[in-house]
């Protein structure tokens, strides 16, 4: 039902505009999809969230197994309890399953974690893809722009429609257009928004490009760091076992020493 309201709508404006104008409308659309994919914050919230959910699953598995062996309990120990027990392990399992219910619901429910972390994490790019999305048909004169990833059957855009690296390069500077003071910077900022689709495409290459060569040189950094990390555990690992093996065997002569003394008296 929405689809058909919002390509009507599409329709009407298409008509309306084309009947008012002699000039071709510009169209564009943007792949909301596929920000998302480019857009550094989000894949690392995103990636969080993933270890969140990762927990949140193997907290219920074990609740599971806890449920099961309840279960597996009762019914091997059954012949041995009075109905009075059994009554008890049954409202104590019923109770488990209730509690992890409940906790499946806070995590993964309609209303859940996962949902309202997800929208949260969706939220501040999608007002950021508005901004730009604005700025762009504002500057280059874009009658309609839509998005390809929307719940729109579109059967078929062409690749010069797409305006989706505008965008992202729209959003990458934004966040450093408060630090733009000289006249010059201004100027280059308006050169790069005025450029083409194609242009923007391969401008957006080599700033991938760059990214992966950075993003590799971190992932570097961290696995050097995870190594030294890894080795002063190991040291620490080994030097708490030292000291309790040492403990041990300080208790094991205070407990031979005052034994022996006892067996003298």
């Amino acid at each position: 039902m929405n689809k058909r309201i919002l390509l009507i709508c599409v329709a009407i404006f298409l008509a309306g505009t084309a009947a008012k104008a002699q000039q071709p409308m510009r169209v564009g659309y943007v792949d909301m999809d596929y920000i998302l994919e480019n857009v550094p914050e989000y894949q690392q919230a995103s990636a969080q969230l993933d270890e969140k959910v990762k927990k949140w699953k193997s907290e219920i598995e074990t609740e599971l197994n806890k449920i099961e062996t309840l279960k597996k309990n009762l019914e091997n120990e059954k012949a041995l309890l009075t109905d009075e027990l059994i009554e008890e392990r049954k409202e104590e399992i019923a109770f488990e399953e209730e509690k992890l219910f409940n906790y499946q619901q806070k995590r993964f429910g309609p209303k859940g974690d996962l949902i309202m972390q997800k929208l949260q994490l969706v939220k501040p790019i999608q007002d950021q893809v508005f901004t730009a999305v604005q700025e762009i048909a504002t500057n280059r004169k874009y009658d309609l722009i839509f998005d390809k990833s929307a719940d729109v059957s579109t059967l078929y855009a062409s690749e010069k429609l797409d305006v989706s690296d505008m965008v992202l390069r729209s959003i990458t500077r934004a966040s450093n257009r408060e630090q733009l003071s000289g006249r010059k910077e201004k100027e280059e900022l308006l050169r790069e928004e005025s450029k083409t689709v194609e242009e923007s495409a391969e401008v957006t290459k080599r700033e991938t490009a760059r990214e992966e060569r950075k993003r590799e040189r971190q992932e570097l950094l961290e696995e050097r760091k995870r190594v030294r990390d890894s080795v002063r555990t190991a040291r620490q690992l080994e030097y708490e076992e030292r000291k309790r093996k040492l403990q041990e065997e300080r208790q094991q002569k205070r407990d031979s020493v005052a034994k022996a003394r006892e067996e003298n008296n």
